[in-house]
């Protein structure tokens, strides 16, 4: 099969949509139940809690100036606990009141808010950035 092929395009294709789908998985942290068990507690999910602190347009998703890193840390490293998605914390750059701030937010629908070892290397790393 010839490179560009289109059997070749057809598999790039699909497997840039794989990831795109594993990506949307992976922001959704703890999943439906977990986001509705902190909805009972009045709390408001990590992405529902960025969407009003960040400013307009700016809120995850919404293809806004945010900045997210990490979304893949810790993937499929703790196999014994389960997936930790983003290893349990939301990292990125976005703007509060028109100033760029280092946004460091603990998703508590991900194994309730545990840390790992790979979510204290996201968060050090987050600092470091901000020091920056």
């Amino acid at each position: 099969m010839a490179r560009g092929s289109a059997p070749h395009r057809r598999s790039l294709k699909s497997l840039a949509e794989d990831i795109l789908r594993e990506e949307a998985n992976l922001r959704e942290g703890g999943g439906p139940a977990g986001h509705e068990r902190q909805r009972k507690l009045g709390r408001l999910p990590v992405r529902e809690r960025l969407a009003r602190l960040l400013d307009a347009d700016d809120s995850p998703g919404s293809g806004g100036p945010f900045l997210e890193f990490g979304l893949w840390a810790a993937y499929g490293m703790y196999p014994e606990w389960g997936a930790v998605p983003a290893a349990g914390v939301v990292t990125g750059i976005g703007y509060i009141h028109g100033r760029s701030c280092m946004i460091v937010a603990n998703d508590a629908t991900v194994k309730a808010g545990a840390f790992f070892p790979q979510t204290v290397k996201k968060v050090l790393r987050a600092q470091r950035i901000a020091a920056h």
